[in-house]
């Protein structure tokens, strides 16, 4: 009964902490969309004014277009390509979604943010109550996969194994397992999806499990590249649960 509660407990916490970042996500899109359009409007007008007069343009004004230039890039507006790329939304539902966990996780990235007031006071309270929840769900999956371990030692004690052996030997088999699931083969995905070197994907899922987030790799922002639909929800959820796998691994 104790361990029917337990996993009653477990499913309830992880389907109320899936639907605070689904709200989350949905929130954030309302928010930022509209913004993010007139944004990319005026990047388009930018450019298609220094593509009119960029012979006659001084000093001063080639100076203020690149100063405009590089504020849009820092807002992830890239004006490059035609008007049907300004079309795709760096806030939709995906990328909103994508978003919301790499704030209760405290990943941040840095190259997605609000820029809205509603947006960046709603992500101040999302963060705050959102934070909390992420360890505690990530506490409670820890706990959950610590309970495989005792099982798997319990077998191994009975096969007459000593004590410290299946302590060394069960942190080993999921200190490999996670590599393999959460490391290795990962990379092998991102390596085909996002076109980087198979190192190049090993090092964005190390620094993106470990809660570091340079920003320097993120996935689904490469121009020119097709993503299927809700690519960065899957790898939304890599990382949590990758980040649950880092938890057993403190418990262990």
């Amino acid at each position: 009964r104790a361990m029917c509660s337990g996993r009653l407990q477990t499913a309830l916490l992880g389907a109320g902490y899936f639907v605070y970042l689904l709200v989350g996500a949905a929130v954030f899109q309302a928010l930022e969309r509209t913004a993010e359009k007139q944004e990319k409007r005026a990047a388009a007008q930018m450019k298609e004014a220094f593509l009119q007069n960029f012979t006659q343009l001084t000093m001063a004004e080639m100076e203020q277009f690149m100063e405009n230039l590089i504020e849009a890039i820092q807002n992830g507006v890239y004006p490059v390509g035609n008007e049907s790329q300004y079309e795709e939304s760096n806030w939709d539902f995906s990328n909103s979604f994508f978003f919301a966990g790499t704030v209760v996780s405290t990943i941040g990235y840095g190259t997605l943010h609000p820029k809205t007031a509603g947006g960046q006071i709603f992500c101040v309270f999302f963060a705050l109550f959102g934070i909390p929840l992420n360890i505690v769900f990530l506490h409670r999956v820890g706990k959950m996969l610590s309970l495989l371990c005792k099982k798997l030692g319990k077998f191994l004690y009975e096969k007459g194994m000593r004590k410290k052996k299946i302590t060394f030997l069960t942190l080993l088999f999921f200190l490999a397992t996670g590599i393999l699931v959460f490391l290795c083969l990962p990379s092998v995905f991102f390596q085909i999806t996002e076109g980087w070197s198979y190192s190049e994907g090993i090092y964005f899922a190390f620094i993106t499990l470990s809660t570091i987030g340079f920003g320097d790799y993120v996935v689904g922002k490469q121009s020119g590249r097709k993503y299927f639909s809700y690519y960065r929800v899957l790898v939304a959820i890599w990382i949590l649960f990758g980040l649950a796998w880092i938890a057993l691994l403190f418990n262990l």
